[in-house]
């Protein structure tokens, strides 16, 4: 993450229940910026649903890792957009080469999982990952 300038990071243990700590770090950054409010609201659901997906299946239960999350403002006349960066040193994962669910199957005929990616990538504007040195990194942006 130190390529990434202007970032303002956060390193937690990749447990659930440091996840107010990650969204009040995301929350406090949006209302430092003047995000309207339900734009923040849009960005805390899609880092819940990365944090606790990290949290639950990054690292094994015998071996808890951490993560770091970046978050900047990036501001043009026009427009402003916040950009999270995810990192974590568990197993790699790349969500965006799985195929999203068929949600025309009726939910007793669907497989579980992959809702909450769907959704990720559907509310957000841009959704990027890469494996590098170890380490998964997962770029979300959202503008306003």
């Amino acid at each position: 993450m130190a390529a990434d300038t202007g970032l303002q990071v956060i390193t937690l243990p990749a447990e659930i229940i440091q996840l107010e700590k990650a969204l009040g770090f995301i929350r406090t950054i949006a209302e430092s910026a003047a995000c309207p409010n339900e734009i923040e609201q849009v960005i805390e659901l899609a880092v819940e649903e990365i944090f606790v997906n990290i949290a639950r299946y990054a690292y094994p239960e015998t071996e808890p890792g951490e993560v770091r999350i970046g978050c900047k403002l990036d501001r043009t006349l026009k427009h402003a957009r916040l950009i999270i960066v995810f990192a974590d040193r568990g197993k790699p994962y790349n969500p965006l080469e799985h195929p999203d669910p068929d949600i025309t199957v009726p939910i007793e005929e669907r497989e579980i999982g992959g809702l909450g990616l769907l959704m990720v990538k559907r509310i957000m504007d841009k959704v990027q990952y890469e494996y590098t040195n170890g380490w998964n990194r997962l770029v979300i942006m959202k503008s306003w």
